[in-house]
């Protein structure tokens, strides 16, 4: 059995219930975070952006209407603004994609494609 991982869920977004269905299939332990209703610190969301090597606006959801109301799509997206960001998602956890799994070898992967689903197979140990 493969070293457990963690996933941010939303059970009710297609894609998520996709990654935990992918993860049941390959015999991965896991555990579920449902981050709307325990929402990430930004300690936390620095620790995954770093596990992920992408930036906050990679993975929030401009199109969300809190996005809308806030105007993100019009911050910039320089090293200045970062924790700018960081905040907006440690706020409105709505905006942070999903589902973000964090694997046991250090790493995580955003598994909205079946690309990133198959990466989730070899960092299980699969």
């Amino acid at each position: 059995m493969p070293a457990a991982s963690e996933i941010w869920h939303n059970p009710r977004c297609t894609k998520s219930r996709a990654a935990t269905t992918h993860l049941d299939g390959i015999g991965a332990a896991y555990t579920v975070r449902r981050y709307l209703d325990d929402p990430p610190t930004a300690a936390e969301l620095r620790a995954v952006l770093t596990r992920l090597g992408k930036e906050p606006w990679e993975i929030t959801r401009t199109g969300e209407a809190v996005a809308k109301e806030l105007g993100l799509k019009e911050w910039p997206r320089t090293e200045a603004e970062r924790e700018r960001w960081i905040t907006a998602l440690a706020e409105h956890p709505v905006l942070i994609e999903r589902p973000i799994v964090l694997t046991p070898d250090g790493g995580a992967v955003v598994a909205r494609t079946p690309e990133a689903l198959a990466r989730l197979g070899s960092a299980a140990g699969r």
